[in-house]
């Protein structure tokens, strides 16, 4: 049975874009050496990724090359995907047939990308083991939320919590 786990940043203010879109806020970090809290650690365990297609057709026009050409993708969506990617499959059957399927995966983690909305449908259907959240010290104002209000709660168990340089913080806590 697979790992579903989210793997995000956020900025201290709680949020994961701007609101037009950017993470500018973000990338100021990208020459830091973020040890065992790095995504290519990270990354390295994953097989299968999860987004929403607002995440999909952001990463579609922000990274140049599709990144994930290796792992299998699956982008919840109502509609036929616009730009279709190698190993990219849309999945139009829901959130709770998602989650079944990937629960039945056996190749490795999944990772829940991006998009606070669908991390915060698994984590209502108890389908997130484990969550880790970079904070970075920035404050943006205003954005996309990390977890838009949706009246959920819930006490996860906190994992670890490191100090990195330039006071980032990286948190995981594990679910259920």
């Amino acid at each position: 049975m697979a790992r579903i786990l989210g793997y995000i940043a956020s900025s201290l203010d709680g949020f994961i874009a701007t609101p037009d879109d950017k993470l500018d806020w973000l990338t100021q970090y990208d020459d830091m050496d973020f040890g065992d809290a790095s995504y290519e650690k990270f990354i390295a365990s994953v097989r299968t990724l999860i987004m929403g297609r607002r995440t999909y057709e952001w990463v579609l026009q922000n990274a140049g090359e599709w990144p994930y050409r290796d792992r299998h993708t699956l982008v919840l969506t109502s509609r036929p995907l616009v730009e279709q990617r190698e190993k990219v499959e849309a999945w139009t059957a829901g959130v709770d047939a998602l989650v079944d399927h990937a629960r039945g995966l056996d190749s490795g983690d999944v990772w829940m990308v991006g998009g606070g909305a669908l991390q915060m449908a698994f984590l209502e259907r108890g389908a997130l083991d484990e969550l880790a959240i970079t904070v970075v010290p920035q404050l943006i104002g205003g954005g996309f939320q990390l977890f838009p209000p949706t009246g959920f709660a819930a006490s996860p168990t906190l994992v670890s919590a490191k100090a990195l340089d330039r006071g980032v913080v990286h948190l995981r806590y594990r679910f259920g």
